[in-house]
């Protein structure tokens, strides 16, 4: 037996797939215990906040909370499903709840992406490599947010759509409305899923049009699927969203996103891609590898050329969007399927149980290796965080308003709900004209002496490394009360 034959043999080894699995998830996990993203994130306390309000009142906000500057203008918890969520994992098992709900999240868009790429592909350590490499290109960008279980759905619906192409059976579809009734309570970026779908059905319909003119060019595979019953599914997908707290209204609100133009200069992960890190290369990769693969077959698959450069677009506009472009990309390479002598064998239920055994058991044995403890968890958190400042002002209380800065709000939203803040990491509530002046203010541009919310503070609670930090000492409407390697507290004179 040749050598190239010993390792296909090796390969098709039950156990060596089901050790490779569990490196898989025990990999992610043991990353999310070492960065402790799922709470030195400043957007997971706000998320945490509204969970925790959503609960206790038992209704759904439709204005500003937390918030004095904002209290009046109007605002939707877009992401409740996640919220509630995360809510109950605090309330459960304080930071440790909290950081286990974000480490399994985390472990779920990993699964998630491996299980499309092996139903594509049909091939185990294909869909296996392919994953790996997704998950160095972005799954570490961002915290497990909400945007988190837009990846997950994401990731089941172009499944769906691919076989329904492939198969010819429209049937396959008739599952998405469901998967847009859960997208659309917890999280915003649903709005993609049916852009993309949307595109399915009108690529479709182009091409039953061309095929009945007789125009349809030869390098175009033909239609698989009728004219208009993906359409049928899109109206669903549609009147599916709407079916939640704030119905219909979640696309206004998607259109004030998207009108949203000051914090893409001023939000780091909302800017384009600068390629200073090896990540932003991989997902440079992916992209080219997927155009690639397209060209390489012999007719040219217009939905999914169509869909790489509609992600192309958006994900290369902002970092934050990097799993868009990451997913599609990974979806058309795998999309090389085996026969179906060739198919590696879905792995079994009692698989993917001992799997799940070996993973809970190895991630529970390094959780104290990696210091994700209670102690370790509110450690990382005061390095990060105002703990200090804020106990300082349970002490020694002044009045307020508050005027904090923007990494903060969340934290502060949380950790001391007696002052509402002045802005937080809900850029869309505050809108452009408030989030430009806080820029300003914060980078002390001379125009921060006439800030009305600064004007109004009563106390004001800062970064230390901020600019304006240390033009407050010199600031005679202000005196320091208090000082230390992460933070200033001033009060008003």
């Amino acid at each position: 037996m040749s050598v190239a034959q010993d390792l296909i043999a090796l390969s098709r080894l039950r156990l060596l797939r089901l050790l490779a699995l569990t490196a898989l998830i025990v990999g992610v996990g043991i990353e999310c215990f070492l960065t402790k993203l799922s709470v030195l994130d400043p957007d997971m306390w706000w998320h945490l906040s509204v969970g925790d309000w959503i609960v206790q009142n038992r209704s759904f906000p439709h204005n500003g909370i937390f918030s004095h500057t904002a209290a009046t203008r109007p605002w939707m918890a877009y992401s409740w499903g996640y919220e509630v969520l995360l809510s109950r994992a605090y309330d459960w098992f304080s930071f440790v709840g909290m950081g286990m709900f974000g480490t399994l999240l985390t472990i779920a868009v990993a699964l998630a992406i491996f299980r499309m790429l092996y139903r594509i592909s049909g091939r185990f350590w294909a869909a296996w490599g392919l994953s790996v490499v997704v998950y160095a290109a972005f799954l570490f960008n961002i915290a497990p947010r909400p945007v988190f279980f837009s990846v997950i759905l994401f990731t089941i619906t172009l499944t769906l759509l691919f076989e329904a192409q492939r198969s010819g059976r429209v049937q396959s579809l008739y599952w998405v409305p469901l998967v847009f009734l859960v997208w659309a309570n917890i999280h915003i970026q649903f709005i993609y899923g049916l852009a993309v779908l949307g595109l399915f059905a009108g690529v479709n319909l182009l091409q039953q049009v061309a095929m009945r003119l007789r125009i349809h060019p030869d390098f175009l595979p033909s239609p698989t699927l009728p004219a208009l019953q993906p359409f049928a599914v899109l109206a669903g997908c549609v009147l599916a969203t709407c079916v939640g707290p704030y119905s219909y209204h979640l696309y206004h609100e998607a259109f004030v996103i998207s009108q949203s133009r000051i914090m893409y200069k001023i939000i780091r992960e909302l800017q384009a891609l600068s390629f200073e890190y090896f990540n932003q290369y991989l997902e440079l990769l992916l992209a080219v590898g997927a155009y690639f693969a397209i060209g390489w077959k012999k007719k040219i698959d217009p939905f999914k050329f169509a869909l790489l450069i509609f992600a192309t677009v958006f994900a290369f506009r902002t970092w934050r969007d990097a799993w868009f472009i990451c997913v599609v990309a990974a979806a058309i390479i795998a999309d090389f399927p085996a026969s179906e002598e060739e198919r590696d064998r879905p792995l079994r239920p009692s698989d993917w149980a001992t799997v799940a055994a070996a993973s809970i058991v190895l991630l529970l044995v390094s959780v104290r290796s990696t210091d994700f403890t209670t102690r370790g968890l509110d450690r990382a958190i005061s390095g990060e965080y105002p703990v200090d400042a804020v106990n300082f002002l349970r002490r020694n209380p002044v009045g307020g308003p508050l005027y904090n800065s923007f990494d903060w709000g969340g934290f502060l939203i949380f950790y001391m709900p007696q002052y509402p803040v002045s802005i937080d990491g809900r850029t869309d509530l505050y809108g452009d004209v408030m989030d430009e002046q806080y820029y300003s203010t914060q980078e002390a541009d001379p125009s921060y002496v006439n800030d009305p919310v600064l004007n109004e503070a009563g106390v004001v609670l800062l970064k230390k490394k901020l600019p304006i930090a240390t033009h407050l000492l010199l600031d005679r409407r202000f005196r320091l009360i208090y000082r230390d390697d992460l933070a200033v507290v001033f009060a008003r004179n």
